[in-house]
């Protein structure tokens, strides 16, 4: 040690080699910055993109489906979580796993077929299925196997919580959530939403390890989709037809209900039906949505537009007699055109349109000719679709008027040579209920995003005007003498409401060897109630009945049912509500007048006049058991006066319009129940001043038709 201190060339060594050593730290830290500096500093916006690029990847997120509501907001069909099972097949030999047992054990459990699962455990893939959305008690039983390699996941399966509940509205959803028929289909791209990226962390395999938006799982789901069904008034509708197609031993049928003021489908129903949670076990005739997809010869249901195109274009008058044929048949050229063996004279428009008379309607459509009929059943909505948002509707066939021979002007005007769908039939309806006005149909109310916001709404649309608002309640209060104990549909009246409609019955066509099948018929009703301020318009039509084949006695029962039900769950009230009490009450105070005016010794003074409304009858005599008595009609419109009729069960016979002049049998008369009164009426500005003020009552209101 010594000699390194004094022996100045180890010294000097030594200095050196520090020197040296510092140097070379120097240069190594001087190097080590250098390089920080240009990490952190040169490059390290681009190495932390590459980093971020390694761990964050956007993954697709396959959204939930939305779901679908009724108007009260009832679900109709919803997504709901269920585990489906799969295997690892390379995870599982490397375990030792039997996959030959583990088949069999598999498809004993679960119902499938052995040999399929055995083929995909012997595959070499990381992922198989093994059964697809499967039970709860089925995946605890897989999970009590405990076999190495056999896992579950989570999938959304479509669910119907109502069954056959609106099943051809609804149609269903495969098992990927794709919609295959029905709204499911035609409201796709709402319902499943659209496919977004989202940033999620990655681990070195690629799995996902987290992601903020994973946590929010609205931000993975369709729009909710409200429709303007009614699921009370649905199951009515279903429950009723399923009864009426089974107790007339029908093919099928189908039902449409509709608000005539807005053109919103409450209802429409089809049977047979099926089950949309298991669509494959059905026929695929049972799954067809027949209200918008077949088309039928509507038969006499369209004889009350044809009347109002008439009507509109002033080539008939109200009041005019037309000759129906004494003997029942009407030639045209080689044809013949009968009424059903029925020989029914001269007839008005009104008795035309209440005893479905063929002949008269033909006449009516005559005079129209070939291109007013068919420019008028065009406005009303025939021979084109309806534009509703469901798939697979048809437009029904009504050929161009060059088209037609003498002959089918004839009877298209009555409902034969021409085609249309229960839905085009309600709209056409519609258009008489609500004043003249053709409605855009339809079933979809809105839509709300997955935050509740509302994405869209369907507002009622009025297409246009196709007949004056005057024709149109003309041709209702016609179309109330067809419920009537005189018309050809008394099965459709409703007990307190008074009911307009129109029957149908035709021969089903032949689309295969032309011409008309023997003995093979459609049995219709359509119609509107109450018919002083329509609520619901409710078309029935019947496939292939073989009971009986009339429409008044097939389609009209059902009619009555579904309207019955419908409106008391909607809340309107009666016609008749209180009205028998306030009759008797009445009857009661005139009877002890004229008791007073006799016991003075006046004798039988004229009673007081009053107004249409307060008049109170006096009958000659007591009614009897079946018997009922004439009521005093004078100064009521047509609507009216046949409502008080139907109420107590008498007949009537209509002649004119406006308000009511005369009648016979006089009021007071004592008649037998079901017995026929004649009815006249006469336009105010067409008759002498009344001695009695004439006062309007909500019994029925004044249609006036110019001619």
């Amino acid at each position: 040690m010594s000699d390194l201190l004094t022996d100045p060339k180890r010294r000097r060594w030594m200095r050196v080699r520090m020197v040296v050593l510092a140097l070379c730290v120097g240069a190594g830290a001087l190097l080590v910055s250098a390089r920080a500096w240009e990490l952190t500093i040169q490059h390290g916006p681009a190495l932390r993109a590459m980093a971020e690029s390694q761990q964050l990847r956007d993954i697709r997120l396959a959204p939930k489906r939305g779901t679908i509501y009724d108007r009260h907001g009832a679900e109709l069909a919803v997504s709901v979580d269920v585990e489906s099972v799969f295997a690892n097949p390379r995870l599982m030999r490397a375990e030792g796993v039997d996959t030959e047992s583990a088949a069999t054990r598999l498809a004993n459990l679960l119902g499938v077929d052995r040999d399929r699962i055995a083929a995909r455990l012997r595959s070499d893939r990381y992922f198989v299925w093994i059964e697809r959305q499967v039970t709860p008690t089925e995946a605890a039983a897989v999970r009590a196997l405990g076999i190495e390699g056999v896992q579950m996941t989570d999938e959304a399966r479509r669910f119907y919580p109502n069954r056959e509940l609106a099943s051809h509205l609804l149609g269903f959803a495969n098992i990927d959530g794709v919609g295959i028929e029905g709204l499911e289909l035609a409201l796709e791209d709402r319902l499943r939403g659209s496919v977004q990226p989202v940033p999620a962390v990655r681990d070195r395999r690629g799995r996902v390890v987290f992601s903020d938006q994973l946590l929010d799982d609205r931000a993975a789901q369709g729009d909710d989709v409200f429709l303007t069904i009614d699921k009370t008034i649905q199951h009515i509708t279903e429950r009723e037809l399923a009864l009426g197609v089974r107790t007339a031993e029908a093919a099928a049928g189908s039902v449409v209900v509709m608000d005539p003021r807005t053109g919103e489908i409450l209802a429409m129903a089809n049977y047979p039906t099926f089950n949309p949670n298991e669509p494959g076990r059905a026929e695929v005739a049972h799954r067809r949505n027949r209200a918008v997809t077949d088309r039928f010869e509507p038969g006499s249901t369209v004889k009350p537009f044809t009347l109002a195109a008439a009507f509109a274009a002033n080539v008939v008058h109200p009041e005019e007699a037309i000759d129906c044929e004494e003997d029942g048949q009407l030639e045209i050229g080689e044809d013949t055109i009968g009424d059903g063996g029925h020989r029914f004279g001269i007839m008005t428009p009104a008795q035309i349109l209440a005893r479905s008379s063929n002949i008269g309607t033909a006449k009516i459509g005559m005079r129209l000719g070939r291109r007013g009929l068919f420019r008028s059943f065009r406005r009303f909505g025939f021979g084109e679709p309806t534009g509703v948002e469901l798939p697979g509707e048809t437009g029904g066939i009504l050929r161009h008027h060059t088209r037609w021979y003498d002959l089918d002007l004839a009877t298209i005007s009555f409902g034969q040579g021409m085609s249309t769908t229960t839905l085009q039939l309600a709209t056409a309806m519609s258009t008489i209920a609500n004043g003249g006005r053709l409605m855009h149909p339809h079933i979809l109310r809105r839509t709300v995003d997955s935050r509740g916001a509302t994405t869209s709404e369907t507002l009622p649309r009025v297409r246009r005007q196709v007949i004056p608002r005057r024709t149109a309640r003309l041709i209702a209060d016609m179309l109330t003498a067809v419920t009537g104990q005189g018309g050809t549909g008394p099965e459709a009246a409703i007990d307190g409401y008074l009911v307009a409609g129109k029957t149908g019955t035709a021969q089903k066509a032949d689309y295969r060897r032309g011409g008309y099948q023997e003995d093979v018929y459609i049995a219709s009703f359509v119609g509107f109630v109450p018919a002083q301020d329509p609520a619901l318009v409710i078309a029935v039509v019947i496939d292939e009945p073989v009971v009986d084949h009339y429409g008044g006695t097939v389609a009209g029962p059902i009619f009555r049912r579904i309207g019955e039900a419908s409106l008391r769950h909607l809340g309107v009230p009666a016609d008749t509500g209180g009205e028998a009490l306030a009759e008797l009450e009445r009857r009661h105070r005139q009877r002890e007048r004229e008791r007073r005016r006799a016991a003075r010794g006046e004798g039988a003074a004229e009673p007081e006049t009053l107004t249409a409304v307060e008049i109170a009858v006096v009958p000659e005599r007591e009614p009897r058991d079946g018997e009922v008595m004439v009521p005093d009609l004078t100064g009521l419109t047509a609507r009216g006066s046949l409502g008080a009729l139907r109420r107590i069960g008498l007949d009537f016979q209509l002649e004119g319009s406006g308000l009511v002049v005369a009648q016979s049998p006089q009021p007071g008369a004592v008649v037998d129940r079901g017995s026929e009164v004649r009815v006249i009426l006469e336009r105010p500005e067409l008759r002498p001043e009344a001695d009695v003020p004439v006062t309007p009552t909500p019994d029925g209101t004044l249609a006036q038709v110019t001619p």
